[in-house]
């Protein structure tokens, strides 16, 4: 059972340890879940960071998209596997990369993108699929699925369908969460807090619209609720 609180991720995306730290200090116990990405890998700290994130209490996610060939990749992780990592991204494109990245995890969750929250069908055709992102997703999924991964990350409009082609089990997560809507960003497939867990999301992973708040602790706690009411518990 997946802890309600911790089904919240917060997308820690910013240029220096020092705001990271001033993040988790202002945020304090409205957030237990953490995202370090490649804006705090350029600061030279994100391993300390990464580090101190777990002596507070609070569960890391590296989202770094890792995608290589298969040794590179998995030697990478089998490296991770090493730090306090909880969640762990991979690109889901290549059979080959998740197998070999799936069998040096460790305790880490593998999740492999399936098709980013910032693209669009148009998008997809410049790079020569000219399906819906929907179908994409699905089909990357039952690929990673197969290929040892723990689960994947999509829109929350995917959900519904991954979580009734995976069933129970397999990590769905969620970015591009818009708690008030649609907002005029560089996302563009988005749902709000409630379709996203009603749909099967396990966790949403939400960064904008808490920094942007007036009062992001608040901001935090009030998504905090609308978890606990979406899922029922």
């Amino acid at each position: 059972m997946i802890p309600v609180r911790d089904r919240l991720i917060f997308a820690l995306d910013v240029p220096t340890a020092a705001e990271a730290r001033a993040w988790v200090d202002r945020l304090g116990d409205s957030v237990g879940f953490y995202k370090i990405g490649m804006e705090l890998l350029t600061s030279g700290d994100y391993f300390r960071v990464l580090e101190e994130l777990a002596g507070r209490g609070k569960k890391v996610f590296v989202d770094l998209k890792f995608h290589d060939v298969p040794a590179t990749v998995a030697s990478t992780i089998k490296g991770l596997a090493r730090y306090p990592v909880t969640f762990c991204t991979i690109h889901g494109q290549h059979d080959g990369m998740m197998r070999a990245a799936s069998q040096e995890k460790g305790d880490i969750k593998l999740l492999a993108v399936t098709v980013l929250t910032s693209m669009d069908r148009s998008d997809l055709r410049q790079l020569g699929i000219d399906r819906e992102p929907s179908g994409v997703v699905l089909d990357r999924a039952a690929a990673a699925r197969a290929a040892g991964c723990d689960g994947v990350i999509a829109s929350g409009q995917e959900a519904g369908a991954l979580r009734q082609a995976n069933g129970a089990g397999f990590l769905i997560v969620c970015p591009g969460i818009r708690p008030a809507g649609p907002s005029n960003d560089d996302q563009k497939r988005t749902v709000d807090v409630p379709t996203a867990f009603t749909a099967g999301a396990d966790h949403i992973v939400v960064g904008r619209p808490i920094r942007q708040a007036s009062d992001p602790a608040a901001a935090a706690e009030a998504i905090q609720a609308q978890i606990l009411t979406a899922i029922g518990q």
